[in-house]
């Protein structure tokens, strides 16, 4: 815990700069969900006392799950894979998307309570863009029309979202930073990639070749798993749902 608090102090203008990323997020998303709600003519607000503790609970499973990261053979140890936006995407799916915007920041803060940050935080400001990148049009667009259809057309935009996105951060943004933060020079971190494909050459070889497949196969796998996981657990999550002030014609419409 004390080592937590140490990591925000010194990287306090990176931390304000994360705090101001997630305000803007949480706002595009309540903005988006008043715009759904009155387009469906819903009633209710966008968050609940029940709705509060769902989220808090998927925002444990997915900061226990981003703990467990594992490599892959196509990029350099310090990216790897993790189904942390498996909870996060369920939750989006259940609540809207304000609930997995949410979720997705509160994930990465209890996993900073139980794993520090190794990376300065980049890491963990990297998770939490790229993930939104995915949950954000993926929800919007499901709850638009609650349908399998559009659950499946979210997650196919989200994935494509995430990979162009967090192709384009990382390169523009992430990599630079990184390399900056930790005095490496940023010709070490492109021959880490070239040690593994010898295509890479510089930095947009790198994020092409390492981080687009990275982000591709993650979207894709969540997406799977969430399609397969949401139907059974829909009762149990619809109960959530239910006391959350939507009317029981908005509950007989959703079809998925």
């Amino acid at each position: 815990m004390n080592q937590f608090f140490t990591n925000i102090i010194e990287n306090l203008t990176f931390v304000l700069e994360f705090v101001g990323i997630v305000a803007a997020l949480v706002l595009v998303a309540v903005i988006a969900e008043k715009l759904i709600a009155r387009h469906n003519n819903e009633q209710g607000r966008i968050l609940t006392a029940r709705k509060t503790a769902m989220i808090g609970m998927f925002s444990a499973i997915a900061g226990v799950l981003m703990i467990f990261e594992f490599p892959v053979p196509f990029a350099p140890p310090f990216y790897g894979i993790d189904a942390s936006e498996l909870p996060v995407l369920l939750c989006g799916f259940a609540f809207g998307p304000v609930a997995g915007i949410l979720t997705e920041f509160i994930k990465i803060i209890i996993k900073l309570l139980l794993k520090p940050t190794s990376t300065a935080f980049v890491g963990e400001l990297a998770n939490f863009c790229v993930g939104c990148s995915m949950i954000l049009p993926a929800t919007l667009i499901y709850h638009v029309r609650k349908r399998k259809t559009t659950a499946i057309v979210g997650s196919a935009v989200g994935t494509l979202c995430m990979t162009i996105f967090g192709t384009l951060f990382n390169a523009v943004y992430l990599l630079p930073t990184f390399a900056v933060m930790f005095g490496m020079p940023l010709e070490a971190i492109i021959g880490m990639g070239t040690e593994i494909n010898s295509n890479i050459t510089n930095v947009f070889t790198f994020v092409a070749f390492c981080v687009a497949p990275l982000n591709l196969l993650k979207g894709s796998g969540v997406s799977l798993l969430t399609f397969l996981l949401y139907k059974p657990l829909s009762p149990i999550l619809k109960a959530a749902y239910d006391n959350t002030g939507n009317t029981a014609k908005n509950r007989q419409t959703e079809g998925a």
